[in-house]
Formats: structure tokens, sequence, C-alpha cells
């Protein structure tokens, strides 16, 4: 059985690149992951709604959560450099 430590997604990939290649605070604020990358993360949570999660998949939908955590507390970092504070 995989951990939420061992997922990895290809929103882990599109968060990885878009880190590495260096972006403005303007752009990590405008981030917005891919539409197939929400489409997994809404079908994730309505199957935990409807209680037919398997474990791997609430493995997945644990860290995609986490990986959106991460990028609001990059975007909240972002506004208070642009903020100047």
């Amino acid at each position: 059985m995989r951990t939420d430590m061992t997922v990895s997604t290809s929103a882990d990939q599109e968060i990885v690149d878009f880190i590495v290649s260096g972006k403005t605070p303007e752009a990590i604020i405008a981030f917005h992951p891919s539409a197939e990358a929400c489409l997994r993360l809404e079908d994730l949570i309505e199957r935990e709604k409807n209680g037919v999660l398997s474990p791997e998949e609430k493995a997945e939908l644990d860290h995609c959560l986490h990986l959106e955590h991460l990028m609001r507390m990059a975007k909240a970092k972002a506004r208070l450099i642009l903020s100047g504070a």
C-alpha cells in the first residue's frame, strides 16, 4: 500500500515544474493547476463523499489537499513580498 508520502501525481509534477522555473511573486499568485488535475481532485472528493474511495485514492486525495495547502501558503507569502511586509 502506498502512503501519502510516496504518492506521486501529475499535480506533483506541475508544482515542481512551476517552482523550479523561478517564478515571480505575481506568477505564484496567478498559478492554477491544470484542468486535468482539478477534475481528478473533484472526482476524488465526490467519491469520498459517496464513501467509495479506496485506501490508495484516499492517500492520493490527502496528498492533493496537502499540495493545495502548500500552494496557498506560497501565494500568501508572495502577497506579503509584493506588499513589502
